[in-house]
């Protein structure tokens, strides 16, 4: 389908591109992360790839220099023999009597000085100075292709300047298609007639250059091959390290999936197979210890099992009688009759404790199933708080409910999902200081949630994490007022997790605590993000903005944010430990 069609804007040709090259750095950057040895091999490469461009920098620019050296050195030598064979032709000839008669000689000597090299490994090319007044002109005289135009003016100018001294200098000059630097060598002489002469020796150095560009691919090929050796030299000594250590890794990871029998083998007397043994010394105590704990854990479950069994029978026996005494307590005098109830009161909760132990050692056995079908989620709320109407009654409490008008269906088990709501009101009931408790329920395309807030004493830093500690007081000193086990919030997290739900605690001092329940819609779904914010400060900037109209919403959100700001500000200037209100 065309990208247009589906309402996208179609990608440029560089976001293509770009699109590509992303995808095609991926790989290597999985590598560099997840590999060791792959990490070792590329910077070992890239420090000899450092290593050998400054060592072969030097070496080729040192060579070079040794050639250009060895070069004017013969030059030099070479040239300066000749001058002085053509400064003393004319000084000892008595047959240049005129203009022509120089310029005759002048060829013939440059020409038997081109003969004398051999090669045409040089130019010879006299030419007139720059101060010479002499009104008698020859030349400029050339032996080649090569000729005066390439005569740098500064070297003509210097030795017209110095007439002892020889003069040298590095141009470049023309050969054909092709361009080569060269060493021109200048001397002054002094011609019969005509005066003052430069006689200049042009000595390409192509021959040089050939043998720096030879010594350069040498040194390139031979670069290459070196870097790729030390690659293959890192990536052997790097797989003799990380192998036994990915085997190490491999062996960890089984251990940790539960087969402790998994051992390292462990050869010689290197680091690594004493790494081997001491992990195998580690796996062996880890095993031992596993085993001491289970075997412990197994006699505590049975321990309680069969304390919580054996007790049914005498607790039948025991309520028997006390259901007989309170029933009777109206013929007893006043002090026993308030004993009977206080008696039927702690037999209540002495049941509730075994119930919830029984509920225990099941979670702790692995023995709890859930009974799964599609249910509403708001039936499960309103039984649960219908059923805390009384005692929140009895305390002043106001229960309120906010809920969704469409079905919240999910799939659990009805059963636990309503105890863990009953807990969690109950506790807040216990903890609300005659405050109201809120019930709020929520729903996303992946998850169902309930959240239950006080506006009590709220919860101290930290201990979010320890409610739900089986028998944890915020307060050790603090009754329970409505005959708690101390283990209700420890059986609603395990049935939360059961469902591969979330039960989570948020609470301030003076604020108040809330507990959010999340579920997954399906049984088989994963969570991706509750419905309902846990912090109470951003649950009534969530509902305030679901209830305002749609014109309204983007000022009920800065409306919203400035309240959490002034209720921010006014908790810092109160004093430490008093009550906000709500």
């Amino acid at each position: 389908m065309d990208e247009t069609v589906r309402g996208h804007r179609p990608r440029s040709r560089m976001e293509r591109l770009g699109h590509q090259l992303r995808r095609l750095w991926r790989r290597p950057l999985h590598l560099w992360r997840a590999s060791l040895g792959f990490r070792v091999v590329v910077a070992t490469m890239l420090l000899g790839v450092l290593v050998l461009t400054a060592v072969g920098t030097y070496l080729y620019g040192s060579i070079a220099q040794g050639l250009v050296d060895g070069r004017q050195n013969i030059a030099a030598a070479d040239a300066q023999r000749d001058a002085k064979d053509t400064q003393n032709y004319f000084q000892y000839t008595d047959k240049v009597d005129s203009t022509a008669d120089v310029s005759q000689g002048a060829t013939d000597q440059i020409r038997s000085m081109q003969r004398d090299s051999g090669t045409q490994e040089r130019y010879v090319v006299l030419s007139r100075l720059e101060t010479n007044n002499n009104p008698n002109i020859i030349g400029p005289i050339e032996s080649g292709s090569v000729g005066s135009r390439f005569i740098p003016k500064e070297l003509s100018r210097a030795v017209a300047e110095n007439p002892d001294q020889q003069q040298m200098q590095i141009t470049t000059i023309e050969e054909g298609d092709s361009t080569v630097s060269a060493l021109v060598v200048g001397q002054q002489v002094a011609l019969p007639v005509v005066g003052d002469y430069g006689l200049y020796f042009i000595y390409p150095m192509q021959r040089e250059r050939d043998i720096i560009n030879l010594v350069g691919r040498t040194f390139l090929l031979g670069g290459i091959a070196l870097i790729l050796l030390v690659g293959a030299v890192a990536f052997v000594v790097t797989r003799l390290v990380t192998d036994p250590v990915r085997r190490a890794a491999i062996v960890a990871e089984r251990f940790a999936e539960g087969n402790l029998n998994e051992r390292m083998q462990a050869k010689g007397e290197d680091d690594l197979a004493r790494l081997g043994n001491s992990f195998n010394a580690m796996a062996a105590s880890l095993q031992q210890q596993i085993a001491q704990l289970e075997n412990l854990s197994r006699v505590q479950q049975r321990f309680v099992s069969d304390v919580s069994h054996e007790l049914r029978t005498p607790l039948t026996t025991i309520r028997m009688a006390v259901d007989l005494i309170h029933d009777a307590r109206g013929t007893f005098d006043p002090t026993v009759s308030r004993s009977a109830e206080l008696l039927m009161g702690e037999l209540d909760r002495f049941e509730s404790l075994l119930t919830d132990l029984l509920e225990i050692s099941r979670f702790d056995a692995g023995a709890a199933v859930l009974e799964i079908e599609a249910t509403d989620l708001r039936g499960c709320v309103e039984r649960a708080v219908d059923a805390h109407r009384t005692l929140a009654g009895r305390k002043g409490i106001e229960l309120v409910v906010r809920e969704p008008s469409v079905p919240v269906v999910a799939e659990m088990d009805s059963r636990r999902i309503e105890r863990v709501l009953r807990n969690l009101i109950a506790n807040a009931i216990e903890h609300g200081d005659g405050r109201p408790v809120e019930v709020t329920l929520g729903a996303n395309d992946s998850a169902v949630a309930v959240t239950v807030r006080d506006h009590g004493v709220g919860l101290r830093p930290g201990e979010a994490a320890l409610v739900f500690t089986r028998f944890w007081r915020a307060d050790p000193a603090r009754a329970r007022t409505t005959g708690g086990t101390g283990l209700g919030l420890a059986i609603s997290l395990e049935d939360a997790r059961l469902h591969a739900g979330r039960l989570e605690a948020w609470g301030a001092p003076g604020e108040g605590s809330c507990f959010r329940l999340t579920l997954p819609r399906h049984a088989d779904a994963t969570i991706t993000g509750s419905p309902l914010p846990l912090s109470p400060l951003a649950a009534e900037a969530h509902r305030g903005r679901a209830d305002a109209g749609d014109e309204d919403r983007d000022a009920f959100d800065r409306a919203s944010d400035d309240t959490i700001k002034l209720r921010r500000i006014t908790r810092t200037q109160e004093p430490t430990g008093a009550e906000h209100p709500s």
